[in-house]
């Protein structure tokens, strides 16, 4: 006799199978991942310097986390490898224009280390040939629930986004009957358009699949910044709104060539539970509790200094008040 699971089981399927797929999502569109492996020797990018952990500093770490206390290689050498793709901006890039660069810099600095970079476009196996396999120390930018590394504390919060031209359609919510009239750029992961939290809450919502234009995260690695795309549409008039990852958005809007609105999504999870706004964090290898919390005291420490970069790259906060 063949037995059916019930409603309420196939509902919790569909949750579990919807929330994973969202954290890879953003886990993809906040590091584009490329046609091909781009790995690298890797390269020094940081100098050492900065002031050690002062006792008041010490102080003001919230209990448990430990001052840095973090040593990789001989004494006098200590080296921070940071995992991350060259050419993905607004995240990172070969030159080090990307704020995660900048925040591997302050965390390098903080530690009285030298920064490397070990570059490796971000695509399948990404993590395996990287952290996991022991040839960086350091993957900025993951979702805080991401369980293939040991995580830090999360040191933004940011949510998927409406891009539209400025004076154009007014987008708050998915819910808004508007978006059935519209044409709606969607970054989305290979073929599996259904597998990505903005399409999943279109089509619930009986948006016509036709309106739907897909703009991939992998992109063309040959160009640069594949994944902002979706927002060039935007600014071409190719497509009326564009619902992508707010940190991308809110970069390549600030610099596209007419006025652009960013507009966080609503509502911030779509029952029964699929998130569309995400606490972002560092992972480290498993087992390495000292980085982590060295890591940890760093992003207590130097708050301020992370705020104001990410604000100056104009990444949506949820956590915070600003852009």
């Amino acid at each position: 006799m063949v037995t059916h699971p019930s409603p309420t089981r196939r509902r919790r399927r569909l949750v579990a199978v919807l929330t994973v797929a969202a954290a890879l999502v953003v886990a993809a569109v906040l590091v584009a991942r490329g046609r091909g492996a781009a790995a690298a020797a890797p390269t020094a990018s940081a100098a050492d310097g900065g002031a050690a952990l002062s006792p008041r500093d010490a102080a003001q770490a919230p209990s448990g986390l430990a001052p840095a206390v973090w040593v990789a290689g001989t004494p006098g050498a200590r080296v921070l490898r940071a995992c991350a793709d060259p050419n993905n901006l607004p995240f990172s890039d070969s030159t080090g224009a990307g704020f995660e660069n900048h925040i591997a810099e302050l965390l390098a600095t903080e530690l009285h280390a030298r920064l490397e970079y070990t570059w490796w476009a971000q695509r399948r196996g990404y993590v395996r040939n990287t952290l996991a396999a022991g040839a960086c120390d350091v993957l900025l930018g993951i979702p805080a629930s991401f369980d293939r590394a040991l995580r830090t504390r999360p040191y933004y919060r940011s949510t998927y986004v409406f891009v539209t031209q400025r004076g154009g359609p007014h987008v708050r919510s998915f819910d808004d009957p508007v978006l059935k009239r519209l044409r709606i750029g969607v970054s989305v992961v290979g073929d599996d358009y259904a597998a990505t939290p903005p399409v999943h809450a279109l089509l619930a919502r009986d948006v016509p699949p036709d309106h739907l234009r897909g703009y991939t995260v992998y992109g063309d690695y040959r160009e640069p910044a594949p994944p902002a795309r979706v927002v060039d549409a935007v600014a071409r008039g190719d497509v009326d709104v564009a619902i992508a990852w707010g940190p991308l958005a809110g970069y390549f809007a600030a610099r596209a060539p007419r006025p652009l609105a960013v507009t966080p999504v609503s509502p911030q999870i779509d029952l029964p539970f699929l998130p569309f706004v995400f606490d972002i964090a560092m992972g480290v290898r498993r087992g390495d509790t000292a980085l982590r919390d060295s890591l940890d005291a760093i992003l207590v420490r130097r708050k301020p200094t992370i705020d104001s970069l990410l604000a100056s790259y104009h990444v949506p906060r949820l956590d915070v008040a600003g852009p």
